[in-house]
């Protein structure tokens, strides 16, 4: 096949699939089965393996797949996103009205102004840049000046157009958005976390917040998230009358606009439509906490201006939440997967919007501390909308003087380990390596690919062995016999034999692996490396805080938290069965320094070594290899059929190594 027909073939498999996607997303009102989308994807997917030069950035197969980052880069807003004022009640809708007419003049004292009301999601406001109708980038609303850039992660959310629809597109458009969880989603998601262990989410803004800041694209892509776009904040060739031709052409260009909004005549008609989403908001499939009323008209909108960090042309109408009283019987802890302690207020039972309340989340000790929540309290409970309900606040003048202040237990309640806050941190957390409530995803990190990488262990293994109390830490994997495994449903003899035979594998393993593997709060697989470059695994054992910050990289923060971590008797245990296993672990130490704090990033495929080959040579001459470009990468090394990585290297001004540049450069 010539490679523009295959080319024209892949463009009209992207189109179908981004009409289907649109119909799913953002209709809701899909046209072909599940199989048969599927199938269209699986044909351009293999399309696009066999020729990856027609890759292009805003293909549907590549709204998954980014490698996870460090940290977030900062996206500078064109336009400020401002926050809204509040109205809490109709005489105050008026009163904006009246300023409105006052501020546009003498001619407009005795006329209607005319307003665009639209529910107020409960979400997490989103800017998506758009360059020749390509989405380029996508933030967070941060201080409203500068936000997070978070472009992979919403890539993910099928509701957003990689590529703006309509045909001629300006060249520069911003587009505002509120990435929300519905109800359903949010409830089946705090359902699997209560099963993993996990500390719930509040609420479903909380759980969309959390899902869109995550680093892994991936998490993100598990989520079930939708964006509802309501806003244009910056264009280049492209002007607007009014707010409701804003929403029209933002329908036409592929985003989902929420249905229930209203062009309103008068205040009294917004006033109108506020109060009957007020009564009627929970019919709705997803959470709102108000009304946003906007001038309809850009030019009106244009000569009110700003004051402060608002726009003097909106304002929010917020709803109250359903509140009631009861008294707290007790603060217990509960210890989630990752040794997160959570304090849960019991409470006597109260029904708050038709439901029986008897517990709430307190979040973390802080919390506790600036609503000065004690045992014996009396509170007010909210609820807003089906979620988890939250303690807004105590009421002061029901006290006693019997209430007892919380404080947050020094030991895990679980295992008795110590419980390790690092100070700029809210969680406090179990760290010992055998806590029950823990175990289950400590061993699924040990045995991964990158900590010990034991193939063929899968996580519905480790759940039964625990379960069944098999294996009661880390170090009891290689204590397993296949009598033991084949005890167990769906496991014959080649299976277990071939477990037995890969845990035996890993025994021959690095110390940087074995330390990483041991999964120390803060020591991912960098850190790891730098300790296993300055100790042996006794000498780690016995370093204590002050003399690991002397290591460069490592602050206060993950200093103390290894120190603590070997100290918990729990370590010494786990510490001393891997001695009886008998593991053979070899010191990696760099072959020279030559490339000491340099920091790499490689892309494309080397024809000289793989991958991993390259990393290993870099780490040994004492250098660093990230997964994304940053300010602080001192080289990219570039493939053939490099990605994004590349533009974004040329655009930093960041050196550029081809294969034989490289290749000089580490004396191959």
């Amino acid at each position: 096949m010539e490679i523009e027909e295959v080319r024209k073939k892949i463009e009209k498999l992207r189109e179908e699939i981004r009409y289907h996607d649109y119909k799913y997303y953002v209709e809701d009102n899909p046209v072909i089965s599940d199989a048969q989308y599927d199938k269209l994807m699986r044909t351009l997917q293999q399309l696009e393996e066999k020729y990856p030069q027609l890759i292009t950035p805003d293909s549907p197969t590549q709204r998954i797949g980014a490698k996870p980052l460090e940290k977030f880069g900062e996206v500078r807003h064109r336009v400020p996103m401002l926050s809204l004022a509040n109205a809490f009640s109709p005489e105050e809708l008026r009163a904006f009205d009246t300023r409105i007419k006052r501020m546009l003049g003498p001619s407009f004292q005795h006329k209607d102004i005319e307003y665009m009301a639209e529910l107020k999601f409960d979400g997490l406001a989103i800017s998506l840049t758009y360059e020749n109708g390509l989405l380029v980038n996508g933030s967070t609303r941060g201080d409203g000046f500068t936000g997070e850039d978070v472009t992979n992660n919403l890539k993910t959310i099928g509701s957003i157009p990689l590529r703006l629809l309509i045909k001629s597109p300006p060249p520069v458009i911003e587009v505002r958005g509120e990435v929300i969880m519905f109800t359903d989603d949010f409830k089946k998601l705090n359902k699997e976390r209560e099963k993993r262990g996990e500390t719930l989410f509040a609420n479903p803004r909380n759980a969309a917040a959390g899902s869109v800041r995550q680093l892994d694209p991936a998490i993100t892509a598990e989520r079930k998230l939708t964006f509802f776009s309501y806003g244009i904040g910056y264009s280049e060739g492209k002007t607007f009358r009014t707010q409701d031709e804003v929403l029209e052409y933002l329908k036409e260009a592929g985003f989902k606009i929420n249905p229930n909004t209203a062009k309103c005549a008068n205040i009294e008609e917004a006033i109108k439509f506020c109060e009957k989403w007020n009564k009627e908001r929970k019919n709705l499939p997803y959470d709102i906490d108000g009304i946003v009323l906007k001038v309809n008209s850009i030019e009106q909108q244009r000569v009110l201006g700003e004051v402060s960090r608002s726009p003097r042309w909106a304002i929010a109408y917020k709803f109250q939440g359903e509140q009631e009283t009861t008294k707290i019987k007790d603060i217990i802890v509960q210890v989630g997967r990752t040794g997160a302690l959570t304090p849960v207020a019991i409470m006597e039972p109260v029904e708050v919007g038709g439901v029986i309340v008897e517990r709430a989340t307190l979040h973390n000790e802080d919390e506790i501390r600036k609503k000065d929540i004690r045992i014996g309290d009396t509170v007010l409970v909210q609820r807003a909308g089906e979620v988890i309900p939250e303690v807004v606040k105590v009421i002061v003048e029901k006290r006693t003087g019997k209430e007892k202040p919380f404080v947050m237990p020094r030991k895990c309640p679980v295992c008795g380990s110590d419980v390790y806050r690092p100070e700029d941190e809210a969680v406090a957390r179990c760290t010992g390596i055998a806590c029950p409530a823990q175990i289950k995803e400590r061993i699924k990190h040990f045995a991964s690919r990158n900590a010990m990488n034991i193939e063929g262990i899968g996580d519905a293994h480790i759940e039964e062995w625990v379960d069944a109390g098999l294996i009661k830490d880390p170090a009891d994997l290689y204590f397993l016999k296949k009598e033991d495994l084949l005890k167990f449903e769906r496991m014959g003899e080649k299976l277990a034999s071939n477990i037995l035979e890969a845990i035996e594998r890993s025994k021959n393993t690095t110390l940087p692996r074995l330390i990483y593997a041991m999964g120390i709060r803060h020591v991912g697989e960098h850190i790891a490396e730098l300790l296993a470059g300055h100790y042996d695994l006794n000498s780690l054992r016995k370093a204590r805080k002050e003399e690991l910050q002397n290591i460069h990289e490592i602050g206060p923060e993950i200093a103390e938290s290894i120190e603590i971590f070997f100290r918990q008797k729990e370590t010494d245990e786990f510490l001393k069965k891997l001695e009886r296993a008998k593991l053979n672990i070899a010191q990696v130490k760099p072959v020279s320094d030559k490339l000491a704090g340099k920091q790499f990033v490689l892309t494309g495929t080397l024809s000289g070594f793989t991958r991993d080959e390259a990393s290993n040579l870099i780490k040994q001459m004492g250098g660093r290899v990230t997964s994304s470009v940053s300010k602080n990468t001192d080289y990219v090394v570039v493939g053939t059929d490099p990605g994004s990585k590349y533009d974004k290297a040329k655009k930093l001004g960041i050196k550029i190594l081809n294969e034989e540049e490289f290749k000089k450069l580490i004396g191959k």
